[in-house]
């Protein structure tokens, strides 16, 4: 049912919950993993122009580190890749590279709560995407993942 899996992760405690429900996900239909990370062009945008490369290696930095984190917990090989530009286009758009059957991220970023008032990126994979989207919630601090 699922042979190829992209993981969309940015490193938060979201993501690393979604990863590992991916990754569960992946091993029980035997797929093929792919992880992705998007440094988003619009925050390299909003700082001033005589930091933008300093931010964009930071956020590269931080893209590796979270992929870093995907290939510890896979325990097999897997497809990485950082890209940049509008974080729900870009996870969209390698989704239907590699052909994708799923997709799957956290609900909450880096951008915590506030996302829900921005419009988040996990929403946005929903609406655009061609194929079917998990999207893994962080559990609340008085919540178990029982």
């Amino acid at each position: 049912m699922f042979e190829t899996v992209v993981i969309a992760t940015d490193g938060s405690d979201s993501a690393k919950r979604g990863v590992r429900t991916a990754l569960d996900l992946a091993d029980r239909f035997d797929a093929t993993v792919h992880t992705l990370y998007v440094v988003d062009a619009g925050e390299i945008r909003g700082t001033p122009e005589a930091v933008q490369e300093e931010v964009r290696e930071a956020m590269r930095t931080a893209g590796n580190e979270a992929l870093s984190f995907v290939r510890d917990e896979c325990g097999h090989d897997l497809e990485t890749a950082v890209r940049e530009g509008k974080p729900a286009t870009q996870i969209v758009e390698y989704a239907e590279e590699v052909d994708a059957d799923v997709i799957a991220l956290g609900t909450r970023g880096r951008h915590g709560e506030h996302a829900f008032l921005l419009g988040s990126v996990a929403e946005s994979v929903v609406r655009r995407a061609p194929m079917p989207v998990l999207t893994v919630r962080q559990l609340g601090g008085d919540e178990s993942a029982a």
